[in-house]
């Protein structure tokens, strides 16, 4: 059905006039009569008859109103969810309870009239950034471990994440009453992150930074979820875990865990912001804009990071 010729039928029953219709669609009487016919044609039916006050609604016209005004509400509708602006900022923030979705949340919180729409593709980072290639989200967060010249031409990334590490334990670890801890102290024990997906950029960083400091990673053993893991550490004198400073985890009181930083050196994990470069949402500059300014460096901290964290630029 042509929605034009819907358009111009809403029209000429609201106005009750042919001549005031073309006048306020900006278009010639000639042209509001033609299509008025072809749309009477199309549904075989008449919709007005015409008398000496103008265009009145036959029966079927009336009939037919209420459909006619639901079908343009619909074209609005799905022209407002594809059109730059209007819809909801798709983002990717790939878990909800790490850092990017923290720094998203934080972003809702400054701009509550941006309207967000907040994703958790099961992808890696290659997989992520063809997501933002094709148009399926609008930006995603992950670590970048090749060059820029290797990536799709229209994408741009910026590093707006130093993420630094915590090492978490339970009460009868060797750590637990420690106040900090080194990469070398982790040397001794056993860091337990299973599920560690091979050929995925936080497995490449998790490989380098064992090989860096000596540690033992284990990503041995079925997947049962967060809560099965912080289980089995609270429960543990020997197992430990490594989880990002901003990642929110929940735990009952009675698992007594610690969160404990690392640091001399404080192993940083590089997160940074993918998006296209010819993407024209204004939301995605206007967040663009708030990652860069909350990124923060400490002066004089002593940090490591993998040797690919070169390929990813701070957000300017």
């Amino acid at each position: 059905m042509d929605l034009d010729a819907v358009r111009t039928f809403v029209a000429v029953a609201d106005a009750g006039q042919f001549q005031d219709a073309a006048a306020a669609l900006s278009i010639t009487q000639q042209a509001v009569s033609k299509r008025i016919a072809a749309l009477e044609k199309d549904v075989q039916a008449r919709l007005f008859t015409r008398t000496a006050r103008g265009a009145q609604l036959t029966i079927d016209g009336q009939a037919f109103l209420p459909h006619a005004r639901e079908l343009l509400r619909v074209e609005a509708r799905a022209d407002a969810s594809v059109r730059p602006g209007r819809r909801a900022l798709r983002v990717d923030v790939h878990s909800r309870r790490i850092a990017p979705a923290v720094l998203l949340q934080d972003f809702h919180r400054a701009h509550p009239r941006i309207e967000l729409d907040v994703v958790t593709l099961d992808a890696d980072v290659h997989a992520a950034t063809a997501a933002v290639e094709a148009g399926t989200i609008d930006a995603t967060f992950h670590a970048v471990t090749v060059p820029a010249r290797q990536l799709p031409g229209a994408i741009r990334t910026g590093r707006v994440i130093d993420e630094h590490h915590e090492i978490l334990v339970g009460p009868r670890h060797a750590l637990a009453n420690a106040r900090v801890v080194t990469p070398a102290q982790l040397a001794e024990h056993r860091i337990w992150m299973p599920g560690m997906a091979a050929g995925t950029e936080w497995a490449a960083y998790y490989d380098e930074l064992a090989a860096a400091f000596g540690l033992t990673i284990d990503g041995v053993g079925p997947v049962f979820g967060n809560e099965a893991l912080l289980a089995e550490i609270a429960d543990s004198a020997q197992l430990a875990t490594l989880a990002g400073e901003r990642t929110r985890y929940l735990w009952p009181d009675s698992y007594d865990l610690r969160r404990i930083p690392v640091r001399n050196p404080a192993p940083v994990y590089p997160i940074s912001l993918i998006w296209r470069d010819d993407n024209p949402h204004p939301a995605l500059r206007s967040l663009r804009d708030h990652l860069g300014s909350r990124r923060v460096d400490t002066p004089g901290e002593t940090t490591w990071m993998p040797t690919w964290a070169q390929h990813s630029a701070p957000m300017s």
